[in-house]
């Protein structure tokens, strides 16, 4: 069907090919639609009792025709008119209502949503005829009623409306904002988004966390969104109305990518990517990419993918081709369920052979830690909440030269060095990967290889970062890890890092109610009390 979209069943051969010829029309330059393309379209409404919509491209080409039922149509994915970062559609929607009606709600929402050029609807009177059309557009700002502006109806006479000029005006007033919010060439730019319903203190120290992460992943934060909802919508997180002004706020930031705070379940990820064009990724997915970039050695490699394929395996989802309007976006599940099986399928072979291949890492390092127990060199584990320190602390101690970086997740691959007590006696110090809040299941199971390593260890030093305001929460995070570990049971030594950017008074207040030892990771005189302590522990355990 040569671009025509929907459900013709019932349909007469006649009104088939009428659709047909409307796909050929070409609209005069700035008129909304042509009158007769527009009369013609209200005919075939008026004699099948179906709405009747087309798109027309920037060029005043008919990109696609449209049949729908006496109450909606379907709009088509369009694949060949993708949105641009800053940018709209570079489609405007015209579509008929068979009652006398404007532009209903479910038509400003996709115009928002779809970012297109303008959308309207035009009403039929008894006998067929064309009797108004309601236009609408996007506003760059938001305006009193929405983001966007619903202009006064016209009449049929009245099409010559200056459409492409106001579209090229809306795209310069778009592009003059986006140029106050300028990043690197070639980064990513991202809106952070909470729905929660945490006091406003804890949910912004998870925002800045996220923060912390995207720029760990080399993305330019442009803005952060909060919702406070006591509770959070079960089919898109957040309401359809935040939902929109996201939408206009990608739009006049130049926005590619959406990063939720909270987790997204596979049917709010496909919810929220049906209705706004633009990548959306949740907290989980992008500590996740971090792992992928990070990762070096084979066995981290492996780790990860195993990692990003678990996650993904359940949110596998073929983009349907179409958006419905009755609900005010892509609805229903489109064609393609069977390249979406292979795919799937696809997947849990590959997940299959990258357990087969951890499982003999796992039988390596079982083979590795019976070489070390034959030696007699007892292990000490270094653990704690990512960026406190772990790898500094571990070069400072052995004089190393291990990779450290002030950003979360530096360390992936483990390490281990020897360490030589005063007292002459040898022991061996490991680095690990670190700790994050809800660390994503999937890492705890894909990871497990490295975890398990913890359990071979005879002393944990958990490295707290006492300048960071949110490090009573990050112990609680890390032990709460230990406890799911079945690790709470080895002996730990509390290590107080950068001591050096905090008061003296506050360090004393730390030190007793944390029972730790202050140390700054990067001055090895500071490090005396630890080294004594570990010491005197490891005496007493081995």
């Amino acid at each position: 069907m040569n671009r025509l979209y929907g459900n013709i069943s019932g349909l007469k051969a006649a009104h088939i090919k009428k659709l047909q010829s409307l796909y050929k029309r070409r609209i005069p330059k700035n008129y909304l639609i042509s009158y007769d393309l527009a009369r013609d379209m209200a005919r075939i409404s008026h004699e099948t009792r179906r709405q009747t919509g087309i798109l027309i491209d920037r060029r005043g080409k008919v990109a696609a025709v449209i049949i729908g039922d006496a109450h909606k149509i379907v709009i088509p994915d369009t694949p060949d008119y993708r949105t641009l970062p800053g940018r709209l559609k570079g489609l405007r929607c015209i579509h008929t209502h068979i009652k006398d009606e404007p532009l209903t709600e479910d038509d400003l929402t996709d115009l928002a949503l779809l970012r297109l050029d303008m959308m309207a609807a035009m009403t039929i009177n008894a006998n067929g005829g064309l009797k108004k059309i309601y236009p609408a557009h996007i506003l760059p700002k938001e305006g009193k009623k929405g983001p966007y502006e619903i202009m006064e109806p016209l009449l049929p006479n009245e099409l010559d409306m200056g459409c492409d000029r106001i579209t090229e005006a809306l795209e310069e007033e778009l592009a003059g904002i986006r140029a106050l919010y300028k990043g690197k060439k070639g980064q990513e730019r991202a809106i952070l988004v909470s729905v929660t319903s945490l006091p406003k203190k804890l949910a912004g120290y998870s925002m800045s966390e996220l923060g912390e992460l995207a720029g760990s992943c080399g993305i330019h934060v442009v803005d952060t969104v909060f919702q406070y909802k006591k509770k959070a919508d079960a089919r898109f997180l957040m309401g359809m109305g935040k939902l929109q002004e996201l939408n206009l706020l990608a739009l006049q930031k130049g926005i590619s990518l959406i990063i939720f705070d909270q987790e997204l379940n596979p049917s709010q990820i496909r919810s929220i990517t049906d209705r706004v064009e633009l990548k959306v990724i949740d907290r989980t997915q992008l500590i996740l990419d971090i792992f992928a970039q990070r990762a070096l050695t084979k066995e981290g490699r492996l780790q990860v993918e195993l990692a990003q394929l678990k996650y993904l395996l359940p949110r596998l989802i073929y983009k349907n081709t179409a958006m419905s309007r009755l609900t005010g976006g892509i609805g229903g599940r489109g064609p393609g369920e069977t390249k979406l099986e292979i795919n799937r399928r696809r997947v849990r072979d590959r997940i299959r052979r990258l357990e087969k291949s951890l499982s003999q890492v796992i039988k390596h390092r079982k083979r590795q830690k019976s070489k070390r127990l034959k030696k007699g060199l007892p292990i000490i584990s270094i653990i704690g909440y990512t960026n406190a320190g772990k790898s500094t602390l571990l070069n400072t101690l052995t004089h190393s030269r291990i990779p450290a970086e002030n950003r979360l997740f530096a360390t992936l691959d483990p390490s281990s060095r020897r360490l030589r007590f005063p007292e002459d006696k040898e022991v061996i110090i490991t680095d690990t990967v670190g700790f994050i809040r809800d660390l994503p299941r999937e890492l705890m199971v894909a990871f497990r290889a490295t975890l398990e390593e913890l359990k071979s260890a005879n002393l944990l030093l958990h490295v707290i970062d006492i300048s960071n305001p949110r490090f009573k929460d990050q112990i609680k995070s890390v032990e709460k890890i230990l406890t799911d570990l079945n690790l709470s049971q080895i002996d730990m030594i509390r290590v107080l890092n950068k001591k050096d950017r905090i008061k003296k008074d506050q360090i004393l207040k730390i030190q007793k109610e944390t029972n730790g030892i202050p140390v700054s990771a990067l001055n090895r005189s500071t490090l005396l009390p630890l080294i004594k302590k570990m010491e005197k522990k490891i005496e007493r355990l081995w």
